[in-house]
């Protein structure tokens, strides 16, 4: 009959784990976001990194045939073939980039499957949480046969509770996928390497049946005098007091906790945080038996027509950008790596750095506030994101979210950046306002920005974002893409922004080394010719109130082939190993002494 649906035959011969292409449907849930992640600043974690068990998975065969739950008799009781050997896998240590680990793996783009054994022995907690600090850039944990999550970002922290799952004797799989997808933030096309792999910490997190969710402290009062404290504890004790105590300012405290929120206004007037005086204080806050301790800045940061203020003083930018990467070790770089990067800015008179085009690890963070550097975080919006997809905006919100969360107590991050290089188009202005918008309503206390870029039409400033953004952020590359100089001068004139502009990227390529006449491409003496026109032009700007020139050191990219780059972008002021200052480098060390 017309219309009536033909029943279809029940297929006899179907074999899941070769026939079923939807195979990754059961895998996408739950999914972990920045409502699931734990405050963990200052409180006690125990380590499972070191030695892990890997193998890459290029047909997905761990999800295919569920290796996870490890079935090694048939109904019959008959032991079957087995195409795994967790233990026999080869040993790697985490965090690592696979790229790196094995030449074998440096341009594999796929699943890595990462695994270990660990023993648990309750110590008096009621709850307990496994983080991740990051993995690129889709991630899948197993524990002990069972799924419990997926998260989406490849540079953000995330974290799910295990209590219910452990063991005495446990077994772990992470897979990592760093496959580029057209609708992940970013997308298939991006200006440098993609790494994959469990790359940052691997925690666990043991805290009372109610805990600290989420603690945020700011600095409040126009003369400074005063500290906002709000908690969100998770549990079933919502009702209570929270004790806080910062010794050296004499403070001890309670906060009420009704329906699982507190907030106090405390009157404090606390040493304030800068570049110069990277002062930190104990802040100790306990409830119902779980505690967090951690080294807190206080400082104020704002824009007032043209000019930004840092603690109530006009404050000049002088920063340099920078990529998350080492030859040795990729993106997973060691805290001695992250402090000889900001040690070499600052040698460089520079008291900012732009941590481009994702965020970094939070331990950049923890050693800025230490170091006395101001940081720039951005999401990785970058060129031509799917701004029309759903989806993809949901990822951008959550990375911005997780990002925000992780870092929101950190006196150095004083902006976020909601992205870089975007067509200005009606969808892209729709999508990175809410991001903006977003900014604003997860963190009101710094300010926000995205790179963009000029408008070659008219040669102007000039991109519709710039409405909700409190610092314009401009790429340009005058001297190098664009050899005209004279267009950088014009653009600037016809330019009236009302906000103050930071240029976000300028720069040259340079071999490390090769000299050469300032009639040539990639030599130091060019790379150093045009940094010297960019800063007199700049510095003659009064709008302009920061720098970040593209880039600290030379960093791995596919994309760059000829006979210099050999797979490295080499815009650096530095080699690759940083272990040679180019002429440009001292260019911006003299014009940063002086501004």
């Amino acid at each position: 009959m017309k219309g009536v649906k033909k029943k279809e035959k029940k297929v006899k011969n179907f074999v899941e784990n070769i026939h079923d292409e939807e195979y990754k449907k059961a895998f996408y849930r739950p999914l972990l976001t920045s409502e699931n992640m734990v405050y963990d600043i200052g409180r006690e974690k125990e380590s499972l990194n070191g030695n892990w068990r890997f193998q890459i998975d290029q047909n997905d065969t761990f999800l295919r045939s569920k290796w996870y739950q490890e079935v090694k008799e048939d109904a019959s009781g008959r032991e079957v073939p087995l195409d795994y050997d967790f233990d026999h896998w080869e040993e790697v240590k985490v965090p690592s980039c696979w790229n790196v680990m094995n030449d074998r793996y440096f341009y594999y783009e796929g699943t890595g499957i990462y695994t270990r054994k660990f023993k648990y022995k309750n110590r008096g907690e009621d709850r307990v949480f496994l983080k991740i600090g990051a993995a690129n850039y889709e991630t899948r944990v197993f524990l002990n046969r069972v799924f419990l999550g997926y998260h989406r970002g490849g540079s953000t922290p995330f974290y799910l509770e295990i209590t219910d799952y452990l063991k005495k004797e446990n077994r772990l799989h992470i897979l990592v996928d760093n496959r580029r997808q057209a609708e992940f933030v970013p997308m298939t096309n991006t200006d440098w390497f993609n790494y994959g792999g469990l790359y940052r910490d691997v925690e666990l997190i043991r805290t009372p049946e109610t805990y600290l969710k989420d603690i945020t402290l700011q600095l409040t009062g126009q003369n400074y005098d005063g500290i906002k404290i709000t908690l969100e504890v998770d549990g079933t004790v919502k009702d209570g007091l929270a004790e806080v105590a910062i010794p050296e300012l004499w403070i001890t405290d309670k906060i009420e906790i009704k329906n699982g929120c507190g907030e106090k206004l405390i009157k404090a007037r606390p040493e304030l945080w800068s570049p110069e005086n990277p002062k930190l204080y104990e802040v100790n806050i306990g409830y119902n038996g779980d505690e967090i301790r951690g080294k807190i800045g206080f400082r104020d940061i704002q824009v007032k027509g043209r000019d930004i203020y840092l603690n109530g003083k006009k404050l000049f930018f002088k920063g340099v950008a920078c990529h998350e990467e080492s030859v040795i070790n990729g993106k997973a770089l060691t805290e001695e790596e992250i402090r000889e990067n900001f040690r070499l800015a600052k040698e460089m008179n520079c008291n900012y750095l732009r941590l481009a085009h994702y965020p970094h690890t939070e331990k950049a963070a923890r050693i800025a506030d230490e170091m006395g550097i101001m940081l720039w975080e951005e999401i990785p919006v970058y060129w031509a994101i799917d701004f029309a997809n759903p989806a993809t905006i949901q990822d951008a919100k959550n990375q911005l979210a997780e990002m925000i969360q992780r870092d929101k107590n950190r006196a150095s991050v004083v902006i976020w950046s909601v992205g870089n290089e975007n067509p200005d188009t009606d969808e892209r202005l729709q999508f990175m306002k809410e991001l903006a918008l977003k900014a604003k309503e997860l963190d009101p206390t710094r300010l926000v920005s995205a790179a963009c870029l000029v408008n070659h039409v008219d040669n102007k400033i000039e991109d519709r974002l710039a409405e909700y953004l409190d610092i314009i952020g401009i790429n340009e590359y005058y001297g190098w893409y664009d050899p005209d100089f004279n267009t950088l001068v014009e653009i600037l004139e016809n330019s009236k922004p009302d906000k103050p502009v930071f240029i976000t990227e300028f720069g040259a390529g340079a071999l490390a080394g090769h000299r050469g006449t300032i009639n040539e491409l990639f030599n130091e003496d060019y790379q150093g010719y045009v940094y010297q026109r960019q800063v007199e032009v700049l510095g003659q700007i009064p709008y302009i109130k920061g720098l970040s020139p593209w880039i600290l050191y030379d960093f791995r990219c596919p994309r760059r082939t000829n006979r210099y780059q050999h797979g490295y972008n080499l815009k650096g002021l530095l080699s690759k190993d940083k272990r040679h200052k180019k002429l440009a480098y001292y260019v911006m060390k003299e014009f940063y002494k002086n501004k």
